[in-house]
């Protein structure tokens, strides 16, 4: 029997790109997430399996027959960390063999992320395990900043002139099914994963300007009138806001501009470009 692969959060950008990556491969794929519909809608060569993972009567029969798992933390309070380690446990007694978890940069260093915390505890277990850090997103052109894109022409966050070596969930997605699908090879490995090259928010306004044809600026912002904007434009709810908002201002500190050779040894190419992920995005950003 070939080894079966679970895609925990199959309907994010990193699962959704993990997913298609590993169903690309050959492999024999369920992906997990609370709207099943949905997952049987977009993965007609995968099984989907509900879970929620504040139900933990649900772990058994997500796991059941698993041997390489993918988690990431999903986006939301405190409350899921517990919910999160729980089922590593859970996947620990099914006789899963290896998980490859989604975590963040920086997660190595300071240890109060909540990705730290997760990761420690995948690292106390006795499965395999590999720790993927990815920077700073693309997909924040089509998710945080298009609003912004469409209707102002401008990129508005509290960055000031830093530099971002921006990363594309695509190729995260590949690198995760590099490493389930070798685990030998990445067992016990943490990699540092960012783009090739870094960019000013000014230079990814431009390339902005020549793939969609019209004057896109950056507007650096105040850290104030920032988290301001998100609350009233954006009606994001106050915890959003802040994390939001130091994410972006913490940029100014240069931690997310060096490159790093991970990602493209993982994937044997190049990653995929700034310009690359604007010009297979247009309709989503125009």
């Amino acid at each position: 029997m070939a080894p079966l692969i679970a895609v925990l959060g199959a309907t994010g950008n990193v699962g959704s790109a993990a997913a298609r990556a590993l169903i690309r491969r050959g492999a024999d794929v369920r992906v997990l997430g609370r709207r099943r519909t949905e997952l049987r809608a977009r993965y007609a060569r995968a099984e989907a399996v509900r879970l929620d993972l504040s139900d933990r009567k649900q772990f058994d029969a997500a796991l059941e027959g698993v041997t390489g798992l993918f988690v990431i933390r999903p986006p939301a309070a405190h409350s899921v960390d517990d919910a999160l380690m729980a089922f590593l446990e859970s996947a620990e007694r099914a006789g899963v063999q290896h998980v490859v978890f989604s975590s963040v940069a920086g997660a190595g260093e300071q240890t109060w992320l909540p990705h730290a915390k997760i990761e420690r505890h995948l690292t106390s277990l006795r499965m395999k395990w590999t720790l993927l850090r990815p920077g700073f997103f693309l997909q924040n052109l089509e998710d945080a900043y298009r609003r912004d894109i469409r209707r102002d022409d401008r990129i508005y966050v509290p960055a000031d002139d830093a530099q971002v070596a921006w990363i594309d969930a695509r190729d995260v997605g590949e690198a995760v099914a590099v490493c389930l699908l070798d685990p030998d090879a990445h067992s016990g490995q943490a990699y540092h994963l960012t783009g090739s090259e870094a960019l000013g928010f000014d230079e990814i306004a431009r390339i902005l300007t020549d793939v969609l044809g019209r004057d896109i600026r950056y507007e650096p912002a105040s850290i104030p009138a920032y988290a301001v904007h998100l609350l009233v434009q954006h009606r994001l709810g106050l915890i959003q806001t802040i994390v939001q908002t130091y994410l972006h201002a913490d940029l100014r500190r240069g931690t997310a501009a060096p490159t790093t050779p991970d990602l493209e040894r993982l994937l044997g190419r190049t990653p995929r470009s700034a310009r690359d992920y604007v010009r297979d995005h247009v309709a989503q950003l125009k």
